[in-house]
C-alpha cells in the first residue's frame, strides 16, 4: 500500500493546499486535502472490475471555497445544528453566529471545513494511514475552551476506510465531529435508484428550521422506515410533513441512547447500486446519524467544471444528535478536561 502527496491547490490567502492519495492492493484510492479533511475523491471498482469514483467534489481549492455543500469536509466543533446558536455549560451562557438562520450549522461562518489541518501520512503492506491535527482556539466560532483535534483516516486492503475523531480540551466544551462525503456509487444524475437499508427503528423528527422538537419517534409505517432495504426514492416525495419541509430526507436517525463503557462499532446501513455492483456498509461508534439525500445540491459546482443536481448524492453522517447542547435527554456532546472524545466511523466498499 502507498500514500502519494501532492500540491493540490492554494487558498484564496496564497496557503498551499495538499492532496494525500492513499491506495491499496484492490484497486481503491482515497484522495484527501489538507484543507478541511476533505475527502477530494473515493474510487473503487465496480463488479467489472472497472475502478470509478463513489464521492462527489471539486477539482479546485477555489470551487470547494465558494461551494456551501460541505463535500467531504470534516465537520465541527458542532457537525447539525444548535437551536438559535444557543447553549449553556454550568450556568454560563454561549452565543454562536447563527449561519443557518436561526440556527447555527456545522461549527459556524469558518468552521472545520475551512481550516488547514498539519498532515502526517504513514503506510505498510496492509494500511495505509493519513492523520490530520488541528487546534482550535479558546472563544474561535464562539465555543469555549481550546481544543486539540486529530482525525485519521485509515485505508486497508479490505477496502475499508476508517475515519477516528479525537480530541481534548483544556475547559469544558461541546464537540461533536463527522464527514460530510456525500456517495453516488454508479455516477448517475441523482442518488433516488440506490438501496438503503437502516438499521434503526427510529428517528428525531425537527421542525421548520431543522431543530428536533418533541419526542423521538418511530419510523415503522412511515416513509422514514429504512429498516428493510428499498430504493431511496421510493418514498421521498410522501405527503409527509417531515419530508416536505426538509425537500427530502435530511434527519438524525437514532442508533442508540444509552452508551455502555466498550460501546462497540455498530453495523448501521447498507447501500446497494444495482447497475455497478457496488455496495457500501457503514459501521459506527456514535449514537447517531444523519442521512441526507441532497435536497439542496442544485448548481454547486462539481468536477470538470459542471454543476451537480438536486440529490446528485446522499449522505450517512455518523454523528451524536441536532441540538444535544439544549436536550440533556440526548446523548451528551460535553467534554470536559482530562476527558478524551474518541469515535470510530468504517466505510466498506464491497461487491453484489
Amino acid at each position: 500500500m502507498k500514500v502519494f502527496q501532492k500540491v493540490f491547490g492554494a487558498t484564496r490567502s496564497g496557503n498551499p493546499v495538499y492532496a494525500f492519495r492513499l491506495c491499496n492492493h484492490k484497486g481503491m484510492e482515497v484522495t484527501i486535502l489538507t484543507m478541511g479533511g476533505i475527502i477530494q475523491s473515493i474510487r473503487v471498482p465496480d463488479s467489472a472490475g472497472n475502478v470509478g469514483e463513489v464521492t462527489l467534489g471539486c477539482d479546485s481549492v477555489a470551487d470547494y471555497e465558494r461551494s456551501g455543500a460541505y463535500f467531504g469536509a470534516i465537520i465541527g466543533r458542532y457537525a447539525n445544528r444548535i437551536a438559535r446558536g444557543e447553549f449553556e455549560l454550568d450556568g454560563e451562557p454561549f452565543q454562536l453566529a447563527c449561519n443557518n438562520a436561526p440556527n447555527h450549522l456545522h461549527g459556524g461562518k469558518v468552521g472545520f471545513d475551512h481550516h488547514l489541518w498539519r498532515a502526517k501520512s504513514y503506510s505498510k503492506d496492509d494500511i495505509c494511514t493519513l492523520s490530520l491535527g488541528y487546534d482550535s482556539e479558546d472563544g474561535e466560532e464562539g465555543y469555549p475552551g481550546q481544543l486539540s483535534v486529530n482525525v485519521i483516516y485509515t485505508l486497508n486492503n479490505h477496502n475499508e476506510l476508517g475515519i477516528e475523531y479525537r480530541a481534548t480540551t483544556d475547559a469544558p466544551t461541546v464537540v461533536n465531529l463527522t464527514n460530510h462525503a456525500y456517495y453516488n456509487l454508479n455516477g448517475s444524475e441523482d442518488c433516488l435508484s440506490h438501496q438503503l437499508q437502516l438499521n434503526c427503528s427510529r428517528f428525531i423528527p425537527t421542525d421548520e428550521t431543522s431543530i428536533p422538537y418533541g419526542e423521538i419517534e418511530s419510523v415503522m409505517n412511515t416513509p422514514m422506515d429504512f429498516t428493510s432495504m428499498k430504493p431511496i426514492g421510493q418514498d421521498i416525495d410522501q405527503d409527509l410533513v417531515q419530508l416536505s419541509q426538509a425537500r427530502g430526507y435530511d434527519h438524525n436517525w437514532v442508533i442508540w441512547t444509552v452508551r455502555g463503557h466498550d460501546r462497540p462499532l455498530t453495523p448501521v446501513a447498507r447501500v446497494a447500486e444495482p447497475d455497478s455492483g457496488r455496495t457500501l456498509e457503514v459501521l459506527t461508534t456514535q449514537p447517531g446519524m444523519q442521512f441526507y439525500t441532497g435536497n439542496y445540491l442544485a448548481g454547486e459546482p462539481a468536477r470538470s467544471g459542471g454543476q451537480y443536481g438536486m440529490r446528485a448524492g446522499f449522505c450517512l453522517e455518523t454523528q451524536h444528535f441536532p441540538d444535544s447542547p439544549n436536550r440533556p435527554e440526548f446523548p451528551s456532546t460535553r467534554l470536559n478536561p482530562g476527558e478524551h472524545y474518541q469515535e470510530k466511523t468504517i466505510f466498506r466498499f464491497g461487491l453484489l
